[in-house]
């Protein structure tokens, strides 16, 4: 935990703009960690047990949770495993929005799993100063299944299911087509709750 705070560190979250991808990105993982509050009672306990360590660790310098840059009170890090390719390309869309993009290639088959992965988190220097938030995302690989039952009813399973609603890859159709100027402060809240919808 740094012991000096730069001053200049409010500046990065002035005004920001409803579709600005790091405010984006922000409002996702605070609406995020509060879903997984109300879904994991524990969670919540584990979060206020991080929240008091950090204000002791501050009170012995003479400082607050105040004094600590805002991204410093934000989850970190996420995870989902999807099903098939198609949900893969889905979800690097919306993460797109989000200023977020693939950082690495994880082959999890190395540990016994069918599946292999990367991470998904800012890129540039600013974004990473201003919310680190990564997923990190893995997806099936129904190959490397042993069982043929077991590769039959994944599959057939997967093809049936819908994680994104419409209204969600509507948004995203609009954010990655449309000049952003065309896009309301409701149509940002839309897009968090559709979100929201493919981690509960």
């Amino acid at each position: 935990m740094p012991s000096a705070i730069p001053q200049n560190e409010s500046a990065l979250y002035e005004e920001p703009k409803p579709w600005d991808p790091d405010h984006l990105r922000t409002r996702f993982v605070q609406a995020l960690s509060e879903m997984y509050r109300t879904e994991v009672p524990l969670y919540g306990k584990l979060v206020d047990v991080v929240n008091q360590v950090d204000t002791t660790t501050l009170q012995s310098r003479g400082q607050s949770l105040n004094d600590l840059p805002s991204r410093f009170q934000l989850e970190r890090h996420g995870a989902i495993r999807l099903g098939t390719q198609q949900e893969m390309r889905m979800i690097s869309r919306l993460f797109a929005v989000m200023g977020m993009f693939p950082v690495g290639y994880y082959d999890l088959k190395m540990v016994g799993f069918p599946l292999h992965g990367t991470a998904f988190r800012p890129q540039t220097e600013e974004s990473l100063r201003k919310n680190p938030f990564r997923v990190f995302t893995t997806v099936l690989r129904p190959d490397l299944i042993s069982s043929p039952k077991v590769r039959e009813m994944a599959t057939s399973i997967l093809s049936t299911r819908q994680l994104f609603s419409s209204r969600l890859i509507e948004l995203i159709d609009q954010a990655e087509t449309s000049a952003l100027a065309n896009l309301t402060a409701q149509d940002a809240n839309n897009l968090i709750t559709e979100s929201l919808k493919i981690f509960k």
